[in-house]
């Protein structure tokens, strides 16, 4: 049965693809992204199918995507934020190694500036990253084994700590218990002034759990 590696998950402007491509490439796998799924198939942004088409259809183009990536790919996959608002979605995820990429709002803001360029951020966003987050923070944790913190953090530094939950091995299911990975960074250092430490992981850390098999 063909499984991801890594699922990420996480709200807008984390840093899923960023992050998802430096660990395929760490990792020697591949990456692959559902919200670049959707834009090749349907040949329009995904700000543009929200204004033509609104939410309700553009959840039901992405859930479709989704599923499809989950079921063909065995690499990094990062779905987009809101694919977890969906039960199905969030059942096939069940015994998948599924790493939940956390940050507060100002963090965001940091990073994105809470542009209005995102559909759901297009109103008052500080106040509606805020009230998206109440309303998804519990599902992102439901799905995830593990939290790591994005706070502060370089992009390299990020990826050191969902190797170091990965060489761990302890990943869990039923009940799920969460490792919680945190620390600090410095997200204004230069592009390669920040040295990643975590050594490749040998092919048996690749391999998944039972339960995934």
């Amino acid at each position: 049965m063909t499984a991801p590696t890594i699922v990420l998950v996480g709200p807008m402007g984390v840093g899923k693809s960023t992050v998802g491509q430096l660990l395929a490439e760490r990792l020697g796998v591949g990456y692959r992204d559902t919200d670049d799924d959707i834009v090749a198939a349907e040949g329009r942004s995904i700000a543009e199918i929200f204004v033509d088409e609104g939410e309700p259809v553009f959840r039901g183009i992405e859930k479709r995507a989704v599923h499809k990536a989950l079921a063909e790919h065995d690499g990094i996959l990062a779905p987009g934020g809101g694919s977890i608002l969906d039960a199905d979605t969030r059942a096939l995820l069940a015994g998948l190694r599924v790493v939940y990429l956390s940050m507060d709002v100002e963090e965001a803001v940091k990073r994105t500036g809470l542009n209005t360029g995102r559909p759901l951020l297009a109103v008052n966003p500080r106040k509606q990253w805020r009230e998206l987050m109440e309303a998804r923070r519990h599902l992102y944790e439901g799905v995830a084994t593990a939290v790591v913190a994005t706070d502060g953090c370089a992009a390299c530094q990020v990826v050191d700590r969902v190797l170091a939950v990965l060489a761990g091995g302890q990943w869990t299911n039923s009940p799920r218990k969460l490792q919680r990975v945190e620390g600090t960074g410095d997200l204004s250092a230069p592009a390669g002034a920040l040295t990643c430490g975590a050594a490749m992981l040998s092919e048996d850390r690749l391999q998944r759990p039972e339960e995934n098999r």
